[in-house]
């Protein structure tokens, strides 16, 4: 059994994934426990596949079914570690990422999720700076709904580490989300179970790609009204989203 097992879903990602899987194997190679990594073909029409088996010690695992929840839930179900981590393909660990969750949970046994910020690395300096802003508002949102309301907690999508025994516990993750919410139900159940903490010290590289396609405000709305919505009324208020990636003919 793996001491800590990525799950990286992937649909159409043979641009992104081959930098995502080199930082990851960077900071693994080494670890003195157990380690696995396991890609998610989701559906893709491109490289993807290929990709991912050109790097050695890496687990393509093939889920039909596109949508990000079914991907998550198939990484997890072929995923044999006691942390999960679960990293999105456009995404890069900075150097001590694994460092800062081993040493987290080993000084807090009872945590049961550990999530932090996305940091845009193609942005410009003045669009980094109002995506600090927005964090440091979902901070004090967060804060609120987990310690004063009670009502929930806050984990970023792509880059969040959970307990098997948690997960397992909460039944997985629910795929009748397809997109907006889903990392919101999922810390709203875990918080029911144990801590399930936010902090701003376990940074994750990504690609603002999305940001980019729909504008910094737009997705500011959306995520916020979401995260509301799926807090208090246990379902995303947007079903629909846009796919930034393109796909591929066969």
């Amino acid at each position: 059994m793996a001491r800590l097992s990525f799950v990286v879903p992937a649909f159409n990602e043979e641009a992104y994934l081959g930098d995502c899987l080199r930082a990851i194997l960077r900071e693994t190679a080494s670890l003195s426990i157990a380690a696995e990594i396991i890609v998610v073909n989701n559906a893709s029409t491109d490289s993807t596949r290929t990709v991912a088996l050109g790097f050695a010690g890496v687990t393509v695992v093939d889920e039909p079914r596109k949508g990000l929840t079914y991907a998550r839930q198939a990484g997890f179900a072929a995923s044999t570690g006691d942390l999960i981590a679960n990293v999105d393909a456009d995404s890069r660990l900075p150097e001590g990422w694994v460092g800062q969750v081993l040493l987290t949970f080993a000084r807090e046994p009872e945590l049961v999720a550990l999530s932090g910020p996305l940091v845009y690395y193609d942005l410009t300096p003045r669009q980094r700076v109002q995506v600090r802003v927005f964090y440091a508002m979902a901070w004090l949102t967060y804060a609120c709904n987990r310690w004063l309301l009670r009502v929930g907690s806050m984990l970023q999508g792509g880059n969040f580490v959970v307990t098997r025994k948690a997960l397992e516990q909460i039944g997985g993750f629910n795929t009748a989300i397809a997109f907006y919410g889903e990392d919101t139900d999922l810390a709203r159940r875990l918080h029911k179970v144990g801590p399930t903490r936010f902090t701003f010290r376990l940074k994750m590289l990504s690609s603002a790609r999305r940001l980019k396609h729909e504008g910094l405000f737009t997705m500011a709305w959306k995520y916020s009204v979401n995260y509301l919505w799926t807090t208090f009324l246990k379902r995303p208020y947007t079903e629909e989203y846009v796919d930034v990636r393109e796909k591929v003919a066969n």
